[in-house]
């Protein structure tokens, strides 16, 4: 077997999770099985080396018992990106590495899964695009803190365990519409996070072998097992998610002069007028 083919041939999503995936997608969370197994691109040597060969700005970590809720980007632990991954039993960190497509073999392992999901994913929102990966190494007990992502999402887990708890996409009760405004105009993505948001939340326990899918900006928070865990995030965009980031931009732009533009709307609306009025504003500079 080639060391760097998935599973020798093999099917990592089965015809039955295919179906769920395909009858689910994209605006409804749920679990997928895979089997993508211990796969030698995930273990933890590997890993440390890629993180260690890719640019600075690719990974980002950081002590791993944080709150649920933060203002900004936590401070770097100061362990150096290959030891927090080797030594992850021991760090109490959480570590991600971001855009693990720039090395060949992992940009081949990202196309092969999405490649299995492709027919079901266009049938409905058009061709993919930036087609993107992202590994978590994660201590005993971490806590990824309340956020959103702007991307189509499949989380892999390949060891341990989390739960991940995910709140409604396009809900302003849980994702203000000024911040997802802000974040699509260069703001981040963190969210600030109150206990009586919690039973909107719906929680996903995963197992090694076990995925959840992500809608769009989807808010959730991710708490990791008693044990050290490796995940993998499969990420993809698509014409409608632009459309929709950029309406939001361009409603952030309304804003500013005072004005209480309309919400943007979730799929299969298209948002086209307000995404192609940031469009332009965006191209001649605004």
């Amino acid at each position: 077997m080639n060391l760097f083919s998935k599973t020798g041939g093999a099917a990592v999503f089965s015809e039955e999770a295919r179906a769920r995936f395909s009858a689910n997608y994209p605006e409804v969370p749920h679990k997928l099985t895979h089997a993508l197994g211990e796969h030698p691109l995930m273990a933890l040597e590997a890993l440390a080396a890629l993180a260690e060969s890719l640019p600075a700005g690719s990974v980002e970590y950081n002590f791993g018992n944080q709150p649920l809720g933060i203002d900004g980007k936590p401070a770097p632990t100061g362990i150096p990106i290959g030891r927090t991954i080797r030594e992850i039993e021991t760090t109490n960190s959480w570590g991600v590495i971001k855009n693990i497509e720039q090395d060949p073999d992992y940009a081949r392992l990202l196309g092969e899964l999405l490649d299995e999901l492709r027919p079901a994913i266009e049938a409905k929102t058009g061709r993919m695009m930036k087609l993107q990966a992202f590994a978590f190494v994660t201590s005993a007990g971490g806590v990824t803190p309340y956020h959103f992502d702007p991307e189509h999402n499949i989380l892999l887990q390949v060891r341990g365990t989390k739960v991940m708890t995910q709140f409604p996409a396009g809900d302003p009760r849980f994702a203000p519409d000024r911040v997802h405004e802000t974040y699509h105009t260069g703001g981040g993505r963190e969210l600030k996070w109150h206990d009586d948001l919690l039973p909107g939340g719906t929680e996903f326990a995963l197992s090694a072998g076990e995925a959840v899918y992500v809608p769009v900006m989807a808010p959730h928070f991710v708490r990791n097992g008693g044990a050290p865990s490796v995940s993998l995030s499969i990420t993809w965009r698509s014409e409608w998610s632009f459309a929709e980031a950029d309406a939001r931009a361009f409603n952030g732009w309304l804003r500013g002069f005072g004005l209480s533009p309309g919400r943007t709307k979730r799929w299969p609306a298209r948002n086209r007028i307000k995404a192609f009025g940031w469009r332009v504003l965006r191209r001649f500079g605004k």
